[in-house]
């Protein structure tokens, strides 16, 4: 009985020393690069009406107000979920054009089905010019993503779009990112599993 006291106390205390260096790298990211070639925007769930979830919606501001700045390519990542009416993909490079970004500015990402995914196929539809992009994601979402991104051979920095302030969002979002982190660390310890 007091084993299992203690494995529970220790769970819960490396489950806090995560969440809180999670937390700790989403307020302090690294700066982003004046020499960034092209912007990568991570997918989130389209609605089965069509409409972009808040969290979508709000990373693609978040990409909206990076090209204003400074125009450049942009990659919209995302397949297409099981309840969703379209790519992810595909809805954001078209809620993008509708705000003013030219077509010929935008392209659709449209088989990912992971982060992971996201960002190795976005380097592969992107020129041979660009050596640096800027990711973009949600603010909880984006040091693992960073993470992802040099695995995959990108040399990235990243926007974090802010994240939904409602409590209940805030725990889900940081608990899930936290176990995501964990599988992440995993595999790179055990490779191959």
């Amino acid at each position: 009985m007091h084993m299992i006291l203690i494995l529970a106390l220790a769970g819960v205390l490396l489950f806090g020393l995560a969440l809180g260096a999670l937390s700790l790298a989403e307020v302090n990211p690294p700066p982003v690069s004046p020499d960034s070639g092209a912007v990568i925007v991570l997918g989130c769930q389209v609605y089965s009406t069509g409409n972009l979830s808040p969290q979508l919606e709000l990373r693609l501001q978040s990409a909206l107000d990076t090209y204003r700045e400074h125009p450049r390519l942009i990659v919209c990542c995302g397949g297409q979920g099981e309840n969703e009416p379209a790519p992810e993909g595909q809805v954001m490079r078209e809620w993008l054009v509708r705000q003013g970004v030219p077509p010929e500015d935008v392209i659709a990402e449209c088989e990912s089905q992971n982060t992971r995914q996201n960002l190795a196929y976005a380097r592969d539809l992107l020129p041979d010019t660009v050596q640096r992009v800027t990711v973009i994601t949600s603010d909880y979402h984006l040091p693992r993503a960073l993470a992802l991104a040099k695995d995959v051979g990108l040399q990235a920095d990243g926007i974090g779009s802010p994240c939904r302030p409602e409590i209940g969002f805030w725990i889900k979002n940081h608990t899930r990112e936290v176990l995501a982190w964990g599988k992440y660390l995993g595999q790179k310890l055990l490779p191959g599993r």
